[in-house]
């Protein structure tokens, strides 16, 4: 045998499903087929932020910054060279591990909430920062998928004892978020967290009636922040009724539709140029322009394949903390995609919501990374689970 098929054949034993070591294990109970999707995104991602890159960085070489055509690009590598060993590392946790790691990190993350309107600098009008110069970071984007797992774990104590009162603490906990985030002011962030509470108490069995009432609350909410809340009223008006500054999402949308079905080619765009954001909010645009509307739904359709991978998966799940917990990830990272696409189509309000694992972002991207790794984490199966009534059950259940 060659030096190259003896090398091949002690790599496939050592990740035989014999193989009991960490990284054995690891392996054949991750969803690969998601972590296959996942790294398309990342890889389509670099693309793009390629293709951005110009755009930003001619855009904001004005404000001390020498005019680099690839400087995010190569930002973007170093994220993604730090976002993904953290993913693999999260991913490697037990359950009962991983759900310590974001009861703990839910505080942490919550404090930090705090001090970002005393301490952070101001970014367009908004502090939703903490940090100085290249380690400035974005506490509401780590909070995410830790207050997910955080309110999950907390709902599915309902199940161990019904006199505990599980609702009215997690909803304490998502009202405290949200006027932390109001205070930024962050209107979008706000509602993907109110949404996931509302998605995870419906998924917790919460009663009907319960529910509408909480419908008729957020209308109610809407309307006195519409009324009271001046980024709200701005976004909505301006959304609803074209009144006040458009330019974002009419650049958006022109530039989205520039490049028709088949795209202008990579680099060849022109109207990114005039694009805010291109890099960030508006990436699904330079997307549209260079690569074509097609694979702009390609994109999409990776997105719905993620989440419904997950659910289908979630179907043979019988342990409810790990079922609120994976279908709160899944679903909050096809409400952020889903939301960031809507706005460059221009059919919902400027939200400044980036695009996952696509936008340009340190931030976005380990913050990302910590998501999916929970969620790899709690979509693990022992494959040798269901095969013999001699097997013992996976320790990480």
């Amino acid at each position: 045998m060659s030096l190259v098929g003896q090398l091949k054949s002690r790599s496939a034993n050592r990740l035989g499903r014999s193989d009991r070591s960490a990284v054995g294990r690891w392996f054949w109970e991750i969803d690969r087929i998601l972590l296959f999707f996942v790294s398309v995104l990342i890889a389509i991602g670099l693309v793009a932020v390629a293709a951005a890159s110009p755009a930003a960085g001619q855009r904001y070489s004005g404000a001390g910054m020498t005019f680099a055509p690839l400087h995010y690009f190569y930002r973007q590598l170093i994220w993604i060279m730090a976002g993904l060993p953290v993913m693999i590392a999260v991913s490697m946790l037990p359950r009962d591990k991983a759900r310590r790691l974001c009861l703990l990190g839910t505080l942490l993350f919550t404090a930090m909430l705090v001090l970002v309107p005393i301490f952070g600098p101001e970014v367009n009008g908004a502090r939703r920062w903490l940090g100085v110069g290249f380690a400035q970071f974005q506490p509401s984007e780590f909070l995410k998928p830790l207050f997910i797992v955080t309110i999950a774990w907390l709902l599915s104590l309902k199940g161990q004892d019904e006199s505990l009162p599980v609702v009215p603490l997690s909803g304490i906990l998502t009202a405290l978020v949200a006027l932390l985030l109001m205070k930024q002011p962050n209107f979008g962030e706000t509602i993907i967290f109110a949404s996931v509470w509302v998605l995870l108490l419906t998924l917790s069995g919460a009663p009907l009636r319960f529910l509408i009432v909480l419908g008729i609350g957020a209308v109610a909410v809407v309307i006195l922040a519409y009324f009271f809340y001046p980024v709200a009223h701005a976004r909505i008006d301006g959304f609803l009724f074209e009144h006040g500054d458009t330019y974002q999402t009419d650049s958006a949308l022109r530039t989205i539709t520039a490049g028709g079905l088949f795209g202008a080619g990579p680099g060849a765009g022109t109207h990114k140029f005039q694009l805010p954001e291109p890099h960030t909010d508006y990436i699904f645009s330079v997307i549209g322009e260079e690569f074509g509307i097609i694979a702009c739904l390609a994109i999409a359709i990776i997105y719905l394949v993620i989440v419904a991978r997950v659910l289908i998966r979630l179907l043979h799940e019988d342990d409810q903390f790990v079922v609120l917990a994976a279908a709160g990830l899944v679903c909050q990272f096809g409400m952020q995609a889903l939301i960031n696409m809507a706005v460059n189509v221009q059919i919902a309000p400027s939200k400044g919501m980036t695009l996952p694992f696509i936008s340009y972002g340190g931030s976005s991207m380990v913050a990302l990374s910590i998501g999916m790794g929970l969620l790899l984490a709690f979509t693990r199966r022992n494959p040798y689970l269901h095969r013999s009534p001699y097997v013992v059950k996976w320790s990480g259940r």
